[in-house]
């Protein structure tokens, strides 16, 4: 055999011998574990609640008959404005039923009342007015702070949903000012009809019903003309500018809301909407799932302090999706929480490193059940693995899908 040919030879069986062993190692080493990955990121999260609600008119007030009489046919339609003082209908009073001494007793002290509530509705209105001019200055103080970097932007927002919550208070107190006066109109209109008959006057004027709110009318109880009994009502009126927005949340959810809380709206139509939280209803009641599930319930109320332009297409008991704001910051480290998992007591991650699944401690601070903030033992050039498979181990060979 010649050198030459003795050298293929070799070279022939050495290729063959390799090939051999690499087939052999590739028959014995285990298939990796094919794994989805997700990075550990840097950035804004926030946890929120997020339930149905509907608008609805903040203030609502029931006009009655003053007196009891034959009742004017009622003119208006649903969703005409009236200003107060603006004339919804007349009754003409029955000649008979003047008020004996009781009833007149009674009327006086009706009138009586009225007055001392309008009075005391008035000094709502003044402490009313102090709070929010002071709410308003305050936040103008911080703002000033905030362009310095000197105040956060948590403390602005609460400062922002109190100058809110001050002036929704104002615009209530103001309204409630406004119904008290015309109670205490009505309370005199019906003491002045009655002194009319007891002089002696069998023909008492037609008694006018105006309008005590500036509004629109949400509902007309009455509107053929008709006998009507002194305090019946005749038409329901409302600012349908001064929504606030009703929510049904779960008691679970609702002992983490307060008033001040701030919110998103959404799923109206339109853009999104801020508002704030107004009260938590002290009391929970029971409703029933879609699912059939009997399911304790509190009602939330919150007022919009978006710009009324933005949603000035929004009427009474329109659906909206509300969102309350529990936490938010603007640079947590987070993963996944589909990629955290509890073993004895730790929580633990499968790291990414080198090709290979490295089981991680990690130390794991709010969940807003999509994202969970890392505390400790990751790093924002970190990946880890989400949703583990069971057959995956620390040191486990991994393939990326």
């Amino acid at each position: 055999m010649t050198k030459k040919g003795f050298a293929g030879k070799w070279l022939f069986w050495g290729v063959f011998v390799l090939l051999a062993i690499a087939a052999v190692v590739v028959t014995i080493r285990p298939d990796p574990v094919w794994v989805d990955l997700a990075p550990v990121t840097r950035g804004p999260m926030e946890i929120t609640i997020k339930e149905e609600g509907k608008t609805r008119v903040r203030h609502r007030y029931v006009v009655s008959s003053p007196v009891a009489g034959y009742l004017h046919r009622v003119l208006l339609e649903v969703g005409d404005p009236v200003i107060p003082g603006e004339l919804l209908t007349e009754v003409d009073p029955m000649p008979a039923s003047t008020l004996d001494a009781r009833s007149r007793a009674e009327a006086e002290a009706k009138a009586q009342s009225a007055r001392s509530a309008l009075n005391s509705t008035r000094q709502k209105v003044a402490a009313a007015e102090a709070e929010a001019d002071l709410a308003v200055r305050e936040l103008a103080r911080l703002q000033a702070l905030s362009d310095d970097h000197f105040v956060s932007d948590e403390r602005l927002q609460q400062a922002k949903a109190a100058a809110d919550r001050a002036k929704a208070i104002l615009r209530s107190a103001r309204f409630d000012e406004e119904v008290m006066a015309h109670e205490l109109a009505a309370a005199r209109t019906r003491l002045e009809v009655s002194a009319a008959r007891a002089n002696g006057n069998g023909a008492v004027e037609r008694v006018p019903v105006r309008s005590p709110v500036n509004g629109s009318v949400l509902g007309i109880v009455r509107k053929s003309e008709g006998v009507i009994q002194a305090g019946e009502a005749i038409l329901e009126l409302g600012d349908p500018g001064a929504l606030e927005v009703v929510v049904d949340v779960l008691s679970f959810d609702a002992v983490n809301l307060q008033p001040g809380i701030a919110t998103r709206l959404t799923g109206w139509g339109g853009g999104t909407l801020d508002a704030v939280v107004r009260r938590v209803e002290p009391v929970g009641f029971e409703d029933m799932s879609a699912l059939g599930v009997e399911e304790r319930r509190v009602q939330v109320v919150a007022d919009i302090t978006s710009p009324t332009d933005a949603w000035q297409s929004l009427g009474d008991g329109y659906r909206v999706d509300a969102e309350f704001l529990l936490w938010r910051s603007d640079n947590v480290l987070q993963v996944p929480e589909s990629a955290i998992f509890v073993s004895e007591g730790q929580h633990q991650v499968f790291r990414v490193v080198d090709d290979r699944a490295v089981l991680t401690n990690v130390s794991v601070g709010r969940t807003n059940g999509f994202h969970t903030v890392i505390q400790d033992g990751l790093g924002e050039a970190d990946s880890v693995v989400r949703h583990p498979d069971r057959q995956l181990e620390d040191g486990s060979q991994i393939g990326v899908r």
